[in-house]
């Protein structure tokens, strides 16, 4: 990687905390049943040993570390320090301490093997850039018998938090095509034919999969959403900076009028449908399956 694609990087990353620490209360709170549900799907209980692959600010490790008790422990694992650290302030404040976070590559995990009951996967494999390489990973490091859920975004149409703004902008500009399947992306997964089959490949049998609409953002003025998602940034909201002032504000506009539009009561709220998924891991590690 040269100095300037690190630097740009680095610079990404240092926005994205930067976005978390304003927003993470929020986002726990309205996704905390998405949380709930993956830990009662995996079987979370008492004494058991969580690992919460690309945790980001502790969703779910630190409600997994109530549900364990102090005899349990939980190992968070993500590439990002800096959401590490808001996860470990979290834990803190929460007065835990059978909890420990970890930088780590999901995709060449250095946690032991068979150390785990139960591993969770929370909107993070889709980005990854081998993440059948992650799937093995996390395989080898769960006992026999031992719990993976995933949870993975539905297809755009019911993703309105990630479609909504580039459907609109499509109005006003060409917009290039999403990334296909096998690229990283909020989409990757849509198809669960295509997650199921690589959990097979790699040392888990499925079985269940299920639907849950979740909340991620909400606000009492739909201008508020309208910041969060210039907050959040990425391609549409670059492609959006790219438009002369007034198709700028149309944009705008009509993202707002939309917005409105899906208005219950005093406050809007924009999320998307998530599938969550769980396996469980075989005897067989991945190469013996295949």
């Amino acid at each position: 990687m040269s100095d300037t694609s690190r630097e740009q990087q680095e610079a990404s990353r240092a926005r994205m905390v930067e976005f978390w620490r304003e927003y993470d209360a929020m986002e726990a709170r309205l996704s905390r049943p998405l949380t709930e549900r993956m830990l009662d799907l995996a079987g979370v209980s008492r004494r058991m040993h969580v690992l919460d692959v690309a945790c980001g600010r502790g969703e779910p490790a630190v409600p997994a570390a109530h549900r364990v008790g102090p005899e349990g422990r939980v190992l968070g694992i993500d590439l990002v320090d800096g959401v590490l650290e808001l996860a470990r302030q979290r834990a803190r404040q929460e007065g835990l301490e059978n909890i420990a976070f970890q930088v780590g590559d999901a995709e060449a995990l250095q946690v032991g093997a068979r150390m785990f009951d139960v591993a969770t996967l929370r909107w993070g494999l889709m980005y990854m850039r081998a993440p059948e390489r992650a799937l093995a990973s996390i395989h080898r490091a769960l006992k026999p018998g031992g719990a993976l859920v995933i949870a993975s975004w539905a297809e755009p149409a019911r993703v309105p938090w990630a479609s909504l703004a580039r459907r609109i902008l499509e109005r006003y500009r060409e917009v290039p095509p999403l990334p296909r399947a096998d690229e990283p992306g909020v989409f990757r997964h849509a198809d669960p034919a295509g997650l199921e089959t690589a959990l097979a490949r790699n040392g888990f049998s499925v079985e269940a999969s299920e639907e849950l609409e979740v909340p991620i953002v909400e606000a009492h003025d739909a201008s508020d959403i309208v910041t969060w998602i210039r907050q959040l940034g990425g391609p549409v909201v670059e492609l959006v900076g790219e438009l002369p002032e007034p198709q700028q504000r149309a944009w705008e506009a009509a993202l707002l009028a939309e917005l409105e539009s899906r208005r219950t009561g005093d406050k809007v709220t924009l999320g998307g449908v998530t599938r969550l998924t769980l396996g469980t891991a075989l005897a067989a590690g991945p190469s013996e399956v295949r």
